[in-house]
């Protein structure tokens, strides 16, 4: 839950009623007056007595540079900051140097890690340059907002909302949300409250003038939109200011007027207000609580963005933080970023690309009438130069550099829950370390550091901690590589907290979770689909509860589906027993069960199917024999489907002959006149593929199914299961004329009138096949059946390929094959003990 903006200048308020009271405008027109001149003029300022009030925009580096000055200029006794109280312990670790911006102070429930709230900071952030002036001048730092116990009791109140600061009007006429910077903009004849802002705050110079002049401008030009617009509905912002209220004086009481406070413009006229005590005590009686912890986290740039949803966020994270960290030249700093980063993605990119963007920036800057260039003639100069006018190479500079993906780093001395600690620990230990920026991570299972990797990675994912996601590895199909694709995410950290109920290590807390989640699963496939990532988590101690719940739920789940479903990934754990060195046995035990009622049930299940209900048995049909094929390697050799060295525990008296009463079953379903045609096609399909029907056999059923007495839309379905989808259908029919011809001939026969029911049917079949399947296949049927047995050398009907296999050439090429596949010992000798040698090789191949 992030802090959204009721506490700056740039957060939205409400409009009560049809708009202003009349003459409002002219008063706010007055006030942006007063807030440009006063922030771009050199002029002396008087300053109101009492404690310093420095009304900020968070996140504004214009902002953050002026509270340095000021604090600078009145060298205050005290600083109070806008954020919760909790954190005042936590503010002499903003000085440790391990501390790296953006960071955020982290709030959560005790009982309820997952309810939380944010204050984001960064480099540029008015509040943390406070907090870092606090620091380096010994002065002390307190935070003043509303403590965060309120505000999460606060959000539980409105569960869903991102506003951890704000509240829903009570009984206010509220209609329209207004943001009080494009407010003043629009008035000042800005129709970009960006732009507005870049010009009379961000282009200031240091030093420029008083070092209070812009707090001034901006307080007159906010008290203004307070007289019009009052709290715009948010009757919670007036509680949030009593509380400010009470601890100002407090200061005050302390330390005199030398306080300085640093919070939202918004809230500045609502502190400059007089109230009694009382008054104020009275609207934080009775307020919601609940018992919550705090500290700092790693934040990112990118979270800080707008678009992510943030209420109190910027546009231009990466492009602020440039501005408030270049000392000088920053157009021409930005612009050569800008040109590193093209290069790096291969677009040639000169120096002379840079000065020519330079001149044409400033060139923009000055026909659009603004003081120096900003983001927008930045990003017109980069499009037109360096980018050739396209927006595709843009959209990377604004991804990479305007918003960035800078990731922060908060001190080990910071506190956290022992989870944290622990994760911490693995993270050093593994070399894995948390990044902003999506990257790939390539594992080799059989690496000792790369296997823990791949745990750690899949406990945190049993967590509900998304740090990686699995992702199909390139080039291979082993079962001893993963890749993950990892992104650090700031709420992770929430995650984290949110996760330690479960325990103490990232282990303990996976185990428990893992068990949790077992005896509250729903289904059966969602016990198998735990077991398997127990499996990949490595979590020995949570499988026998795992095992005994999946025992349990398959014994008394009496639907075929639900078995079908849950039987592939069952058989697919027992891949990892190899690799992974985990006993499998069980599982094993357990799925040839789990197969032998699913081969009971399945036929009748299939029976009276519409085409939906059919088309998703034919599913469960293609997975069941996927899964019957590693299930019947399993216990046929007692290893592990990829395993060389029998001796596994998976092997299991009494099962070897599963893969043939499968066979058996996929009988039944090809003959069966009740089942749906896609399913006896795909039956007839799957036996001809495994050998267990000749070719013949298959040309006989695929000809009863297209007879005439069988009406199109069966029999185009029975085509579907046959020889659709990405069964490889298409490189059959090119390869078996006889198969080609009967479904010609069938396809030539049907009416007009049945053709265009089973014409969608059909693109779908063949659309999946490969462009150059379907080219062949068009070919072939161009030619014609009269054409087809004379097309390619000895009659085969196929160009290039002959009627029958040549022996000779195939023979002299299976000694390499052989070699490749490691079946031969191969001596590279010379061959003086008689065996074979390297000219002997070459032979063998030519």
């Amino acid at each position: 839950m992030d802090r959204t903006g009721s506490g700056g200048p740039e957060a939205g308020v409400q409009v009560a009623g049809e708009g202003p009271a009349e003459g409002t405008d002219s008063v706010i027109a007055s006030a942006s007056a007063s807030a440009s001149a006063s922030a771009s003029v050199p002029a002396p300022a008087v300053r109101a007595s009492g404690p310093l009030l420095l009304g900020v925009r968070h996140h504004g580096p214009g902002s953050a540079r002026a509270v340095r000055a000021a604090l600078d200029s009145a060298r205050p006794r005290t600083v109070l900051i806008e954020g919760p109280p909790e954190a005042d312990a936590l503010v002499p670790l903003a000085g440790d140097e391990a501390m790296r911006p953006p960071v955020a102070l982290l709030a959560h429930a005790v009982d309820e890690p997952g309810r939380s709230a944010f204050w984001p900071l960064a480099e540029f952030s008015p509040e943390w340059v406070a907090i870092r002036w606090a620091v380096e001048h010994h002065v002390p730092a307190r935070f003043i907002d509303l403590p965060a116990t309120h505000t999460l009791a606060w959000g539980k109140e409105d569960e869903g909302r991102l506003d951890a600061g704000g509240a829903e009007a009570s009984g206010s006429p509220v209609d329209v949300r207004v943001d009080p910077l494009a407010v003043l903009a629009e008035v000042a004849g800005y129709d970009d409250p960006e732009r507005w802002w870049e010009d009379v705050v961000e282009h200031r110079g240091v030093g420029d003038g008083d070092a209070f002049a812009p707090f001034l401008g901006l307080e007159e030009a906010m008290g203004a939109l307070r007289e019009a617009y009052g709290s715009g509905g948010h009757e919670r912002d007036l509680v949030r200011e009593a509380h400010m209220r009470l601890q100002v004086r407090a200061a005050q009481r302390e330390f005199g007027d030398e306080v300085a406070v640093v919070c939202g413009a918004w809230h500045v006229p609502a502190l400059r207000q007089k109230s009694t005590v009382a008054a104020d005590k009275a609207l934080l009686k009775g307020l919601a609580k609940v018992k919550a912890d705090m500290t700092w986290v790693p934040w990112t740039h990118r979270r800080l963005a707008r678009v992510s949803g943030y209420g109190a966020g910027i546009d231009s994270p990466g492009w602020y933080g440039h501005l408030f960290g270049a000392p000088d030249r920053p157009v021409e700093r930005w612009l050569t970023k800008v040109a590193g980063l093209l290069r790096d993605e291969d677009r040639i990119v000169s120096s002379a690309h840079v000065i020519e963007a330079v001149r044409l920036a400033e060139t923009l800057a000055a026909m659009r009438g603004r003081p120096l260039p900003g983001l927008s003639e930045t990003t017109d100069a980069v499009r037109a130069v360096m980018c050739d006018g396209s927006d595709v190479p843009l959209a990377l500079v604004h991804d990479r550099l305007v918003v960035g993906d800078v990731l922060g780093e908060v001190p080990r001395s910071a506190p956290a829950v022992p989870l944290q600690r622990d994760l911490d620990r693995i993270q050093r230990r593994l070399r894995i370390k948390p990044e902003a920026l999506e990257r790939e991570l390539e594992l080799d299972l059989r690496k000792e550091n790369d296997a823990e990797r791949s745990r750690l990675l899949h406990r945190l994912r049993l967590l509900r901690v998304e740090w990686g996601e699995p992702v199909a590895s390139r080039g291979s199909t082993g079962t001893f590589r993963e890749t993950w694709r990892l992104r650090w995410e700031p709420e992770l950290s929430v995650r984290v907290a949110e996760a330690g109920v479960w325990g103490t290590t990232v282990y303990a807390a996976a185990t428990a979770k893992a068990e949790g989640d077992a005896v509250a699963a729903q289904g059966l496939s969602d016990v198998t689909a735990l077991a398997e990532r127990c499996l990949l988590a490595e979590l020995p101690d949570a499988l026998p509860t795992v095992m005994r719940i999946l025992a349990d739920r398959a014994a008394l789940d009496a639907d075929v589906g639900h078995l079908a479903q849950a039987l592939p990934a069952l058989v697919r754990s027992q891949r990892y027993g190899d690799v992974r060195g985990t006993d499998i046995g069980a599982l094993a035990e357990v799925a040839a069960g789990l197969a032998e009622r699913v081969f009971v049930g399945l036929p009748p299940a299939c029976a009276s199917l519409d085409a939906d209900a059919a088309d998703e048995m034919r599913r469960h049909v293609d997975a069941v024999h996927g899964a019957v094929g590693m299930l019947g390697e399993a216990v046929d050799t007692g290893a592990a489907p990829g395993q060389d060295a029998p001796g596994n525990p998976a092997a299991t008296p009494g099962h070897g002959d599963l893969r043939e009463r499968w066979h058996g079953v996929l009988r039944v379903l090809s003959v069966r006149d009740r089942v749906p045609g896609v399913i006896r096609g795909r039956g007839v399909r799957l036996l001809l593929d495994d050998g267990e029907a000749a070719q013949d056999e298959a040309a006989r059923l695929m000809g009863l199914a297209l007879s005439p007495g069988t009406p199109p839309a069966d029999a185009a379905a029975w085509i579907e299961g046959f020889v659709g989808g990405g069964s490889g259908g298409g490189m059959l029919l090119v390869h078996d004329e006889r198969l080609l011809g009967l479904v010609d001939a069938w396809l030539t026969g049907v009416s007009a009138e049945a053709f265009t029911d089973v014409l969608p049917l059909l693109r779908r079949t063949f659309s999946a096949y490969e462009p150059g399947v379907r080219r062949t296949l068009g070919e072939l049927v161009r030619r014609g059946p009269g054409e087809r047995g004379g097309a390619g050398i000895g009659g085969s009907g196929i160009p290039g390929f002959a009627a029958e296999f040549d022996v000779g050439r195939a023979d002299a090429v299976v000694p390499v094959v052989r070699l490749l596949l490691g079946l031969d010992q191969v001596e590279t000798g010379g061959g003086a003990d008689g065996g074979p040698g390297d000219n002997d090789l070459v032979g063998a191949t030519g």
